[in-house]
């Protein structure tokens, strides 16, 4: 018998049961094993050795260098992406899906500030940062770069594989490069807003081609704009191309770039991963899409004034699914706009697209900027038909996805692409203001005069909210928010410092009406009263307008510090608290 410890005895089973629970195989051509081995498989690469759930499959690259690296089924892939590979272009959804590379030059180019570094195989796997989805994880005494894909039903699962990480005696130490830190290091960036002005010909593909297919496109192909997956939980295929150091170069070289967010999908859809069916709860799922592809685009250097289009899949529309696509599509498009980006919708012509015209008038919801539809009618144009009137979304706001999963080949590199039409021109987002941003964080930093970002933002719209003028809500903490935040701290009895800190967070987030609520409520206040318990005690409390045994833990913890009565129910006392900032 093994000296495994219990999960890894359970870990084949129960991956396969829960992706079978969640519908993560909801895509076509795909399938569940009826019965699952129990012993996990052990997969050694450069010495650094891991279990994975026997079901896994795994790829030696060096065997098979052509290989798609996706993670749309459960897998492992062990070696150097090559040049060339073959991916299908129209792979959406992701399960779960580990990749192991040696640290390079190129590999180390899709290291970001998220990336965790160890010298021990496992030691932060349990805490090492997710971003969209994805762990990546620099183990420099074996020499790999890790890159673990997941879903959130996924995440324990995969992050229970990063932690069963040895490493052998033929582990040999490489460290990851540092030179993009260097203070001399040059910028890398695109060369201006993407895609920018363009009409003529593009192409997307599931993984960004490298740079040498780039280069033998771009001097062969009629092509000069490309798709390019940047973000997304439900991107199906890796990117080991995908870098910063790849956007400048290639915007360089002449190649426009339309950025793909891949994210959740329509609720009448049998996707894993699907927007809610409360308009509500979809607008602030978009904001945080939203989020999460600038902060994608921001690290490949993909700048403001850039479009992002998110990626809806083909649905069969009803009422109630319409306004939550159109919801999830109006907090990413006031996101967008809070951060200097233009929005994009790619979908069906016959559901995203259609549903999204029948609102173009509808002050109920925000317009996407930009549209990017899927119409195989073979005509390179942005002609609509009936399914979009000509006079809208009509300024160089269009792509036209007119041919899919065709393989072409040129200069010696094949690819297999959708071939699209791109009438595109540059578009000024409208000024910063507060609707649509987002005030849902894990942690409420002190923010202070010289500080930047979305929790700058939200502390700016929180005041004015309160009666505070802190200028323009851009994100910028500048003289004008110093002093709208020591007025209010001064209107609560809070030392006037002007830095919002736990206190002024507090008061500022509670801000509202004081209902009691207790377990079992929902609403508004009960997102106030997390996001308010989330700044005072210093620790994540789950915002999700539920008030559930976690809220009820936090209030009794938040109520015992502050000498109230511990009961778990937020009456006035603890409101009063709340709002006066203790």
């Amino acid at each position: 018998m093994s000296s495994r410890t219990p999960w890894r005895a359970r870990a084949g089973t129960a991956l396969l049961a829960v992706l079978a629970s969640i519908g993560a195989f909801a895509v076509p051509g795909s399938a569940v094993a009826d019965s699952p081995s129990e012993s996990p498989q052990t997969v050694t690469y450069h010495g650094y050795r891991i279990e994975v759930p026997a079901e896994w499959q795994v790829v030696d690259l060096a065997e098979n260098p052509r290989a798609c690296l996706r993670f749309d089924r459960p897998a492992v892939y062990l070696g150097e992406p090559a040049d060339q590979n073959d991916c299908p272009s129209g792979v959406v959804g992701r399960t779960a899906g580990i990749v192991v590379e040696p640290i390079t030059a190129r590999s180390a180019g899709q290291a970001t500030a998220a990336t965790a570094r160890t010298q021990r195989g496992k030691a932060t796997a349990p805490t090492a940062a997710s971003s969209n989805d994805t762990i990546r994880i620099a183990v420099e005494d074996a020499g790999v770069l890790v890159t673990a894909a997941h879903t959130p039903q996924t995440e324990n699962l995969v992050r229970d594989v990063l932690a069963s990480a040895d490493l052998t005696n033929d582990a040999e130490r490489t460290v990851l490069p540092r030179a993009a830190q260097r203070s001399d290091a040059a910028p890398l960036a695109a060369a201006g807003p993407q895609p920018g002005s363009y009409l003529g010909k593009g192409f997307d593909a599931c993984a960004a081609p490298s740079g040498a297919a780039m280069n033998a496109w771009q001097a062969s192909s009629p092509y000069s704009a490309v798709g390019v997956y940047i973000s997304g939980s439900f991107r199906a295929c890796s990117q080991p191309n995908l870098t910063a150091s790849w956007v400048t170069a290639q915007t360089n070289n002449g190649w426009r770039l339309f950025p793909i967010d891949v994210g959740r999908q329509a609720p009448c859809t049998s996707y894993s991963l699907k927007i809610s069916t409360n308009p509500a709860t979809a607008k602030s799922q978009g904001v945080t899409a939203a989020a999460g592809a600038i902060t994608a685009a921001s690290n490949l250097g993909i700048p403001a004034g850039s479009a992002i289009y998110s990626d809806i899949e083909a649905y069969t529309s009803t009422a109630s699914c319409k306004a939550s696509v159109m919801s999830y599509l109006s907090g990413w498009t006031e996101r967008l706009h809070t951060s200097g980006y233009l929005s994009g919708l790619y979908s069906s012509a016959a559901s995203g697209i259609k549903d999204a015209a029948g609102e173009y008038n509808n002050g109920a919801y925000t317009r996407v900027d930009h549209l990017f539809y899927a119409w195989w009618n073979g005509a390179a144009d942005t002609n609509t038909g009936s399914y979009v009137p000509s006079n809208y979304w009509s300024n160089h706001q269009r792509i036209h996805q007119y041919a899919g999963e065709v393989t072409e080949s040129y200069g010696g590199y094949s690819i297999n692409i959708d071939r699209d039409y791109l009438d595109v021109g540059n578009g000024t987002p409208p000024p910063p203001s507060c609707t649509g941003a987002n005030f849902n964080f894990t942690a409420y930093p002190t923010v202070q005069s010289g500080s930047s970002g979305d929790q700058v933002k939200a502390a700016q719209c929180l005041l004015d909210a309160a009666g505070f003028d802190p200028g323009t809500p851009d994100g910028i903490f500048g003289s004008a928010t110093t002093t709208a935040a020591r007025n209010f701290q001064t209107s609560k009895g809070l030392t006037a410092d002007g830095a919002v800190g736990a206190k002024t967070w507090t008061a500022l987030l509670s801000r509202g009406s004081t209902p009691t609520v207790q377990n079992g409520s929902t609403g508004e206040a009960v997102t106030r009263l997390q996001r308010a318990l989330t700044a005072a005690l210093g620790r994540t409390v789950g915002i999700d307008g539920a008030f559930g045994s976690g809220t009820a833990q936090a209030v009794r913890d938040y109520q015992s510090s502050r000498g109230l009565g511990a009961d778990g129910i937020v009456g006035p006392a603890t409101w009063s608290a709340l709002q006066s900032g203790k």
